[in-house]
């Protein structure tokens, strides 16, 4: 029985090994694609086993990967074929716009951008959407949405008053409480974040990070899933309000790398790629002036020991396998967003589309 225990273990550490090799050796990309709708514009994408979940200009949406499945919210509409539903939700005759968006255990959390922001919960056994949190004001603009774990989420926000909004769920969704500014790091003038991806906030065990942009572009910090932040400085390009930091990820405590730049200068590639490896206390410029442009999203790939990345944009997809110092392009197919499913596969949405993308 021990023999057999230590050649089980050896295989399956032969296995990781290969996997992570594997990861490291990219070299083509292929792409399926799942839906092609004109009307998709989709910022925010999340997944099970059963649906990929997202939010779009002017409607959230999700597609069943599996044709048999049966849809169970009958507010949901039918497009695009059997397996693919959306819902429009409106405002005073105004259709909102979702780029935040989770799920939580089955349920659908979807956030809505601009005044008034309101965030739908989705359950999975009942075809009746719940308003959770509304806010109104002239300048709420919300941004990403993220959770610690089943019970306790958040979502970030511009500045309504002298901080970046943030709120707090601690029951799965239900209610949600919006953090005073005593408690949070004063904004910068012209600091707020940007609604491009939907991963500006990345987490880790009870860890947060909130990547801010525009005139300013900082990282804050929380080490107890929102009870208490500070705020630490980046080298990102920043300065005007299309510039900064568009992504972050964090492969564990310690390792991360955020991306952005200027949209409107999306060539560009000055110092528009940041590191860190103490956690995000410090932050270096890596591959400067060379690599990606400005790019709205960037993932680490899954058991790559915080070497391998993957990023998109509408300039097309891109990866490294020395933790950002070098980048190979895999493609212009554009997306806005990407999230991984294991260490070779992902789905990526953007204008027009929902992907499955093969890394070999």
């Amino acid at each position: 029985m021990r023999v057999f225990v230590m050649l089980c273990l050896l295989l399956l550490i032969l296995s990781c090994n290969d996997a992570f090799e594997r990861s490291l050796n990219i070299s083509t990309l292929e792409i399926e694609h799942l839906v092609e709708d004109s009307t998709l514009n989709i910022r925010a994408l999340d997944f099970n086993k059963d649906y990929i979940f997202y939010g779009s200009a002017d409607h959230i949406g999700r597609h069943a990967l599996h044709p048999q499945l049966k849809l169970d919210l009958d507010n949901f509409s039918v497009n695009n074929g059997k397996n693919h539903f959306k819902n429009i939700f409106t405002h005073e005759n105004d259709t909102l716009q979702f780029r935040a968006i989770e799920e939580v255990d089955g349920d659908f959390l979807a956030l809505s951008i601009e005044n008034p922001a309101r965030l739908y919960k989705l359950y999975r056994k009942s075809s009746s959407p719940k308003l959770v949190y509304e806010e109104n004001h002239d300048k709420v603009f919300y941004d990403a949405m993220n959770f610690w774990n089943e019970n306790e989420g958040i979502a970030v926000g511009d500045a309504t008053d002298d901080c970046m909004s943030i709120i707090i769920t601690r029951d799965g969704g239900e209610t949600w409480h919006k953090l005073p500014c005593d408690g949070l790091p004063k904004a910068k003038a012209g600091e707020g974040a940007f609604a491009a991806s939907d991963t500006n906030i990345a987490i880790v065990g009870d860890q947060t990070w909130v990547a801010t942009g525009g005139k300013s572009s900082r990282i804050l910090y929380s080490p107890n899933k929102g009870y208490s932040w500070e705020v630490f400085d980046t080298p990102i390009v920043q300065g005007t309000s299309t510039t900064g930091l568009y992504s972050i990820d964090f492969y564990d405590n310690s390792i991360g790398f955020g991306i952005g730049g200027d949209y409107t200068k999306p060539n560009d590639t000055l110092a528009n790629k940041i590191s860190t490896s103490d956690g995000g206390k410090t932050w270096r410029v890596v591959a400067n002036g060379k690599g990606p442009g400005y790019r709205s999203c960037v993932q680490y790939i899954p058991n790559s020991k915080g070497r391998a990345l993957v990023a998109v944009g509408f300039k097309g997809i891109d990866y490294s396998n020395d933790a950002g110092e070098t980048w190979k392009h895999l493609s212009d197919e554009a997306y806005y967003t990407i999230c991984f499913i294991d260490e070779f596969t992902a789905y990526a949405a953007g204008r027009g589309r929902i992907s499955k993308l093969f890394f070999e």
